[in-house]
């Protein structure tokens, strides 16, 4: 507890080792975005195989995918990635943004994710300060980077990571580390209810799913770690600047009004907001209210 105690107490030290760990963090997810949604095609392939009673012989003979196999290589000419050539953001800018070996372009979100993360991260520990809360804080912002750019790609918001940020956060107020156990229970059922409704009002109006179950999830999750009093506040935010992006890619972009648009950023975004600045939100909530 004492090391603790000074590590908190040691500005310079407490930010210089955040950002340091967000980096190599940010680099994690760049794995994690890459291959979670393989593997969990995969697992849905495996699970069809066996329900239709494929037989063994017919089975897939696709390479199993994890989050360490197989090892980080160029999709280009199949160069293996080596320690130094993976260093956060530093690698891709001694290397010019291209492979090692064929010289082929490397895609920039690498190292935007890496710096995102860190300066997410950062953000985090500037505006709670230096607390226990604040470092555990950061699992919501990193698990909100990882889900956010995953729902982006492929329209899916992964049971491994939202279902764990749930109980995680419910797990932590539970033991005191965050805020009031009862506001974060309230948040988790209210934040899954309130998205449920929706949609089923939503699909018994239209015959049409408005969102994935997925959304449902993550907003339960964004309510164990926010509390219930912060849900309107994300909610509001979310669907506002969904509204925005969704007009705006309808008309500038000509983006058909049948073509799906992920909600999980949105909420992400919405969740991290509040999460910095939940205090003054909810202030400014209550004002709106007269309460």
């Amino acid at each position: 507890m004492a090391t603790l105690d000074t590590f908190l107490s040691t500005p310079w030290l407490f930010y210089l080792t955040v950002t340091f760990v967000s980096l190599c963090i940010g680099s994690f997810l760049n794995v994690v975005i890459l291959r979670l949604p393989k593997m969990m095609h995969q697992d849905w392939r495996c699970q069809c195989e066996a329900f239709l009673e494929v037989p063994e012989d017919q089975h897939s003979q696709e390479d199993r995918v994890t989050l360490s196999s197989p090892a980080s290589t160029c999709p280009s000419c199949g160069h293996k990635i080596r320690a130094w050539e993976n260093i956060p953001v530093i690698s891709y800018l001694f290397l010019g943004g291209k492979c090692g070996g064929c010289k082929a372009h490397i895609s920039i979100r690498y190292p935007v994710i890496e710096a995102v993360t860190a300066l997410f991260s950062v953000i985090t520990v500037v505006v709670g300060g230096p607390s226990v809360a604040t470092l555990l804080s950061l699992l919501l912002v990193w698990a909100l980077v990882a889900l956010t750019v995953i729902d982006f790609d492929t329209q899916l918001l992964p049971d491994s990571i939202t279902l764990p940020l749930m109980w995680l956060g419910l797990m932590l107020s539970y033991f005191g580390y965050l805020g009031d156990f009862n506001s974060a229970f309230l948040g988790a059922v209210f934040g899954y209810l309130s998205l449920w409704s929706v949609y089923w009002l939503f699909k018994l109006a239209t015959g049409k799913e408005g969102m994935g179950h997925g959304d449902f999830k993550l907003l339960a999750a964004l309510g164990a770690w926010l509390g219930w009093e912060l849900l309107p506040a994300v909610i509001l935010l979310s669907s506002v600047v969904g509204a925005v992006v969704g007009i705006s890619l309808m008309v500038f972009k000509k983006h058909g009004r049948e073509v799906p648009i992920p909600f999980g950023p949105y909420l992400a975004a919405a969740g991290l907001l509040c999460l910095w600045f939940g205090v003054e939100i909810q202030a400014f909530w209550y004002g709106l209210l007269g309460v």
